[in-house]
C-alpha cells in the first residue's frame, strides 16, 4: 500500500516548465517559420552560432553561418513543399533541466498547413538547447523529429 501511494504521489507531480521568457526564443522562431518575410533572417538563435537538426537537407547546421544556412534550406523546404498556413501548438514541455544559463526541454508539437494543396498534419518532438545572454534567452541548439505525419484533400 505504501509504495502504491508513493507512486501515485509521484506520478501527481508536475514537471518544472520552461518560463515564457524562455519560451519567446522558440515562439519567434515558429513566426519566423510560418511568415518567411523576403530578406528577413531569424534574429532567435545564440549569437556564437547554433546547432540545429532538421528533416531538410543538409539535415544538420551548425557554426556562425548555421541561422542563414538554415534559413536558406527552410525557404527551399517550403518553396519545394509549397508549404502554406503553417501553424504549430505545443504541449507542456518535457525533461526540463537547468544548468547555469542553458536549459534543455523538449516540446511535443504539432505543425499544420498546408502542402502541395492539401492539408497536413506533423507531430514531432522539438527539443531545445537554449542559453541566456544579454538580449534574453536564446535558441543555442534543437533537433526535430517527426512521429507522426497525415495529409488530406484540402
Amino acid at each position: 500500500m505504501v509504495l502504491i501511494g508513493l507512486l501515485a504521489a509521484g506520478g501527481a507531480h508536475a514537471e518544472e516548465q520552461p518560463t515564457a521568457a524562455m519560451m519567446e526564443p522558440v515562439r519567434g522562431l515558429v513566426t519566423f517559420m510560418s511568415t518567411l518575410r523576403r530578406g528577413e533572417q531569424p534574429t532567435v538563435f545564440a549569437r556564437r552560432g547554433p546547432c540545429i537538426v532538421e528533416n531538410f537537407a543538409p539535415f544538420i547546421f551548425c557554426g556562425l553561418e548555421a541561422a542563414a544556412n538554415w534559413s536558406a534550406g527552410l525557404r527551399a523546404h517550403a518553396a519545394e513543399g509549397g508549404l502554406k498556413n503553417l501553424a504549430a501548438t505545443f504541449g507542456e514541455a518535457h525533461d526540463f533541466k537547468r544548468a547555469g544559463n542553458r536549459v534543455y526541454f523538449s516540446l511535443p508539437t504539432t505543425w499544420t498547413g498546408l502542402t502541395q494543396g492539401k492539408r497536413f498534419e506533423e507531430h514531432g518532438a522539438w527539443s531545445f538547447v537554449l542559453v541566456q545572454e544579454e538580449v534574453g534567452w536564446r535558441i543555442a541548439g534543437y533537433g526535430w523529429g517527426v512521429t507522426a505525419y497525415s495529409e488530406t484533400p484540402p
